[in-house]
C-alpha cells in the first residue's frame, strides 16, 4: 500500500523521515493544535520514508505519491472612487469590477516521492490557468513544477535542486499558496519573481538535520511554514519567469541565508536575508502616452537586450503561537515604464509588508487565524508588458478558518490603492491609472 499522504503541506515539504519526535519535550507540543496533534484526521508527517522496511523490491507506488488541493473563489468589487481606473490586482485576474463572480484560483494536482536514496522527484501542473490575452473563462493544463532534487548525502543535507522548481527570494513567495493565510501574495516581493515565483535552473540546498526536523515540524504543526528551501541558498536560473520562454543570453543568480531558531518556550521565529541580481526583458504592447498622441509600443521593450534587474531583501517571522508577526522588505532596481511613458528604463524600487495574525484553536470547530496585512511598492512590474511603474497601497482584512485537515474558508476584504496594470489603446484614456476601491472575496479550499 502507498503510504498515507497529506494534502496540506508546501511545494517543497520533502524531508528524510516520517517518524514524529520521540520524547516529550513541552517545546516540541507548542508545534500542534487541535487538527494536528493525534491521528484522528488521519494526519501523519508528509516526510515519511517513502521505502519500505527491510531489502525486498519495492514497487512504483512505494516511492511515488500523488495529492493536491483546489481553490474556488468568489469575488466582487464593493467600492470604486469616482475618476478611479478598473479594479485590478497583480495577483488576481478575477477582480476586474466587469465580470466578477465565481472563478477557480487554482487546481493542483502533485506527484512526488523520493525514487533512491539519492534522487527525489516532484511534478506540479496547474489545471486553473488562462492563456495569456484570453478573454474568455478557459481553464488549461500548465507545469507549476518539474525538478530532481539530488541528495548528494544520504542525510540529504547538500542537495541540488534541478528543473523548474521556485526561485529561493523572500518567505511569502516559498510559502505554498496551499498554507499561507491571505488570499494572495504581495506585489512588492511577488514581483521580483512573478509570473509564478518559478524558473528554469539549478539551486543548491544546504539544510542541517535538525533543521530539517524544524521546517518539517513548522508545517505539520499548521504554523504556516515555508518549507525546506535551505539554511542557505544559492543558484541560477534563466530569469524571465517559469511560464515564459526565455529572451536573452543571461542568466540570473540568487542567494537566501535564513535562520529559523526554536526559544526555550517554545515559540519559533526566522529572520533571513536575500538577493538576486540578472537583466530582464520586458514584453511591449501598443498604449497612447498619458492618453495622448498616436498609439505607440514603449521603447526599450522587446528584443534580446534586458535591462537590469537586482534586489535585496530581508524577512522576519514571529510563528503564530498564538500570535504572530510577519514582515518583509526589499530594495533595488528594475525594468520600469518612464513618467512620460515612451520608454522602459531601468529604475529604482522598494516595498514590502507587515501582517499580524492570531491562531485560535478550538476543540470541536477547527482553527481561526484573523489578520491584518498592510503592503506598499513603489516601482515597476517587470513581468506586465511594458514594465508599468507606479505606487500600490493595501489593506487587508480577513479571517482564514480551517475546518478540517481537508476544507478551509477564508473571507477577506481588501483596500486598495495600486496602478491598473492592463495597457490601453484608446484616444484620451491613460495606461496605469490607480484603481482606488475595497474588494471583498471569499475563497474556499479542499484539500486531497
Amino acid at each position: 500500500m502507498a503510504p498515507e499522504v497529506l494534502p496540506d503541506l508546501p511545494d517543497d515539504a520533502k524531508g528524510k523521515d516520517g517518524a514524529k519526535a520521540d520524547g516529550g519535550a513541552k517545546a516540541e507540543k507548542s508545534l500542534t493544535d487541535s487538527l494536528h496533534q493525534d491521528d484522528d484526521y488521519g494526519l501523519k508527517s508528509l516526510f515519511d520514508s517513502l521505502h519500505p522496511a527491510g531489502k525486498s523490491k519495492s514497487k512504483w507506488y512505494d516511492k511515488i505519491a500523488i495529492r493536491g488541493y483546489t481553490q474556488f473563489r468568489f469575488t466582487r468589487t464593493i467600492d470604486q472612487e469616482t475618476d478611479s481606473a478598473n479594479p485590478n490586482l497583480l495577483g488576481d485576474r478575477s477582480v476586474n469590477g466587469n465580470a466578477e463572480n465565481f472563478s477557480i484560483r487554482r487546481m493542483r494536482l502533485i506527484i512526488f516521492g523520493d525514487v533512491s536514496e539519492h534522487l527525489g522527484v516532484y511534478i506540479q501542473p496547474d489545471f486553473a490557468n488562462l492563456p495569456q490575452g484570453a478573454t474568455t473563462n478557459t481553464f488549461f493544463g500548465q507545469l507549476r513544477d518539474t525538478y530532481a532534487d539530488v541528495y548528494i548525502d544520504t542525510t540529504k543535507i547538500h542537495r541540488l535542486r534541478i528543473g523548474l522548481s521556485k526561485v529561493p527570494f523572500g518567505f511569502e513567495n516559498l510559502q505554498s499558496s496551499q498554507n499561507r493565510v491571505p488570499l494572495d501574495r504581495t506585489d512588492p516581493i511577488n514581483s521580483a519573481v512573478s509570473p509564478n515565483e518559478r524558473d528554469l535552473g539549478v539551486f543548491y540546498y544546504w539544510t542541517p538535520e535538525d533543521k530539517q526536523k524544524l521546517f518539517r515540524d513548522l508545517v505539520d504543526g499548521g504554523l504556516k511554514g515555508s518549507g525546506n528551501y535551505g539554511i542557505f541558498g544559492i543558484g541560477v536560473y534563466d530569469g524571465q519567469g517559469g511560464s515564459q520562454v526565455e529572451q536573452n543570453l543571461n542568466l540570473h543568480t540568487v542567494a537566501r541565508l535564513t535562520w529559523p531558531t526554536r526559544l526555550d518556550s517554545g515559540q519559533v521565529v526566522e529572520a533571513s536575508v536575500q538577493g538576486y541580481t540578472g537583466e530582464y526583458v520586458v514584453q511591449g504592447s501598443a498604449i497612447r502616452p498619458l492618453g495622448r498622441g498616436s498609439a505607440i509600443t514603449p521603447a526599450g521593450t522587446g528584443g534580446n537586450t534586458g535591462h537590469r534587474d537586482q534586489r535585496v531583501g530581508t524577512t522576519f517571522v514571529y510563528y503564530p503561537q498564538p500570535f504572530g508577526f510577519q514582515s518583509e522588505w526589499n530594495w533595488g532596481e528594475g525594468p520600469g515604464l518612464n513618467d512620460a511613458q515612451t520608454a522602459v528604463e531601468t529604475r529604482w524600487l522598494q516595498g514590502g509588508y507587515a501582517m499580524v495574525m492570531c491562531k485560535v484553536d478550538t476543540c470541536d470547530y477547527g482553527i481561526f487565524t484573523p489578520y491584518c496585512r498592510w503592503q506598499y511598492y513603489k516601482g515597476g512590474y517587470r513581468s506586465i508588458a511594458n514594465a508599468p511603474y507606479g505606487t500600490h497601497n493595501q489593506w487587508d482584512l480577513g479571517v482564514e478558518w480551517q475546518i478540517r485537515k481537508e476544507m478551509e474558508l477564508v473571507a477577506e476584504y481588501s483596500l486598495v490603492d495600486g496602478a491598473n496594470l492592463n495597457a490601453i489603446n484608446q484616444a484620451r484614456v491613460t495606461s496605469y491609472r490607480n484603481f482606488d476601491g475595497g474588494v471583498f472575496r471569499l475563497q474556499f479550499q479542499m484539500n486531497y
